[in-house]
């Protein structure tokens, strides 16, 4: 087998689109109980995802670098023929997310949980700070 040939292919499901369907080699997502990486004929198994930033490398060779996805929170299931499939609430690449956008989010999440009167759903607040630090740690401006 070469470079070229190795890794499983991951694919990256919402409810509105397919966002990305590549041959890796690696990635790491962000479990509920911590981040969880898989290589080529890992075992089978269901992870429940955290919002946070997944980290995979694409085949094409040993000198290929790591790409990054922000991701809202959901499911990621390799199975049993070695696919890994992400289904998200949410998932951007880099290129796809408005960094001010982000900002401004984190921010008012920062503000909410930093006073918080008994309108805030605390829960809410901070689901809300942990995908906007996701998408700003995968646009590279956190």
């Amino acid at each position: 087998m070469t470079d070229t040939d190795a890794g499983f292919d991951f694919q990256v499901v919402t409810p509105n689109r397919v966002v990305l369907k590549e041959r890796v080699t690696s990635l790491m997502v962000p479990g509920a109980r911590g981040s969880v990486g898989f290589w080529a004929e890992h075992a089978p198994m269901l992870v429940a995802l955290a919002p946070g930033v997944v980290k995979f490398r694409p085949a094409g060779g040993p000198g290929a670098a790591f790409r990054l996805l922000a991701t809202g929170g959901g499911f990621f299931e390799f199975s049993p023929d070695g696919r890994a499939t992400l289904l998200a609430d949410t998932a951007e690449l880099p290129d796809e997310i408005d960094v001010e956008r982000a900002r401004a989010a984190y921010q008012r999440a920062r503000r909410r949980l930093a006073r918080p009167s008994p309108k805030v759903d605390i829960s809410r607040a901070e689901l809300a700070l942990e995908r906007a630090l996701a998408r700003l740690r995968t646009a590279g401006k956190s």
